[in-house]
């Protein structure tokens, strides 16, 4: 007999590199389409649901937040029930949930059921998906994982170019309830997105092995497995981590926010302030798989944390620049930088992860970091609007993101190399004097290990 089907990596198993692993990929970059566009893909019916139900856009644009905090807040709720259940059923449930909440908002007769069909029930059916198609790919890929992670990451640009002209032809066609019905139905693809999420399997040992690692298996007491791991915040790096991405979240979705808003005060007309979009999603496209290439380098794969924190400074310093424009070519300029240093950010945030805490705990880990996320992206689009709302000046909102982001990549930055890079200098040292030293798994900094580096650590 073979070895046993498991979700959970076996110690024994290799990470494929390839095989399946492309297959898990191709469901990896359309979950992410999904989970990052259809949030702003919604607000193509704002007009037609303000019409329906006498609101404001404020009102509706509630839907989308609470698409997003439902993304991000519902972290550790996905971590439980992937490292319970499994990946597989996890993500088949989460595409009917997904869809079911569109089909529902279809029927519905006020805001209120929109914002509990679409907003949660949607919500929780993406966020049941998103996270688990990360960990599927962690544990898929380990020499090409960053090429792996970038090409996903695409997905969320490309399925935004496709989704909002679709759901414009779907509502001149089939007003906002129809429109909600097909959208609910093309989100059952998540489903099948879900089917190809294979557990790896165990190699095939002797039927004698086997008996006797059943015997074994038998005589020692199986730990309880935990379903939500809070060790990781013993962890150095992972804190480190975990502050520089809320602060960065702050101001990262800021711009795109704002941008399209602030062409059309500069006077320009709708459909050319709404093409800074398209520009900026264009170069994210192809911004986010080439640098995953250049990351998966064996000279920079060491060095990621850097130039992750090189992406966000990047970022930052577009930001603050871009506030400055005062006209629509200035504006052009910066949706191209904008989109090469978000696609950048893109393609490595989750990269970074996976190297810091390792293939066993990065579903635990995800969670928390997105729930922490969370907050920061409900609260700042909204500080932002009422920055202009009390200094009406556009280059203040600018300003403030790029200040945000810009301290994340110092604190990423800086927190790597004084709180991870100079303990192990000072371990390094107590052993050349002869002392005893600790060893404790910390990681940051990606080190290439014997595995291919898969498992990347720092000893402190």
């Amino acid at each position: 007999m073979g070895g046993a089907v498991v979700d959970d990596e076996p110690s024994d198993v290799k990470a494929p590199d390839g095989g399946w692993g492309w297959a898990v990929l191709v469901g990896g970059f359309v979950i992410t389409g999904f989970s990052y566009a259809f949030p702003k893909a919604v607000s193509v019916f704002f007009k037609e649901l303000i019409k329906e139900f006498g609101v404001g856009y404020s009102d509706c644009a509630w839907i989308s937040s609470l698409l997003l905090a439902m993304l991000y807040g519902t972290g550790p709720l996905c971590s439980v029930l992937v490292n319970r259940f499994g990946c597989r059923p996890v993500m088949m449930v989460g595409g009917l949930f997904a869809s079911l909440g569109m089909i529902l908002a279809s029927l519905s007769t006020s805001i209120i059921h929109i914002y509990l069909c679409t907003g949660v029930i949607t919500g929780l059916g993406l966020a049941l998906n998103f996270q688990p198609s990360l960990i599927m790919l962690n544990r898929y890929f380990s020499e090409k994982r960053p090429l792996a992670n970038g090409l996903a990451a695409a997905g969320s640009p490309v399925a935004l170019c496709c989704l909002s002209p679709l759901g414009q032809v779907l509502q001149s066609n089939f007003g906002w309830r129809g429109g909600f019905l097909i959208m609910g139905g093309l989100l059952l693809n998540c489903c099948a997105c879900g089917a190809l999420m294979r557990p790896l399997v165990g190699p095939k040992k002797p039927q004698k092995q086997e008996l006797q690692s059943a015997e074994v298996v038998e005589k020692k007491p199986v730990p309880k497995k935990k379903l939500l791991d809070f060790s990781v915040f013993k962890d150095r790096g992972f804190l480190v981590y975990t502050i520089a991405a809320s602060i960065m979240v702050l101001g990262l979705f800021v711009p795109p926010v704002f941008v399209v808003s602030y062409a059309k005060e500069l006077g320009n007309e709708d459909t050319k302030s709404s093409l800074l979009l398209t520009i900026l999603g264009f170069v994210d496209i192809f911004a986010r798989p080439t640098c995953g290439l250049i990351a998966g380098l064996k000279w920079v794969r060491p060095r990621c944390v850097y130039l992750f924190s090189f992406a966000i400074l990047f970022n930052g310093i577009t930001d603050l620049v871009s506030s400055q424009a005062t006209d629509y070519p200035g504006l052009v300029v910066f949706c191209i930088f904008f989109g090469l240093s978000y696609g950048m950010v893109g393609a490595l945030q989750f990269e970074v992860l996976m190297a810091i805490v390792g293939t066993k705990k990065f579903s635990s880990a995800l969670g928390l970091v997105l729930l922490m996320e969370a907050v920061a992206v409900l609260v700042g689009p909204p500080g932002a609007g009422r920055l202009l709302d009390a200094t009406h000046n556009y280059m203040y909102v600018f300003l403030l993101a790029g200040c945000e982001v810009t301290l994340a990549s110092i604190v990423i930055c800086m927190g790597n190399f004084l709180c991870i890079k100079m303990k192990l200098d000072e371990h390094e040292v107590h052993l050349e004097n002869g002392a005893p030293a600790v060893v404790e798994e910390n990681s940051l900094q990606v080190a290439e290990a014997g595995e291919g580096g898969r498992e990347s650590s720092l000893r402190r």
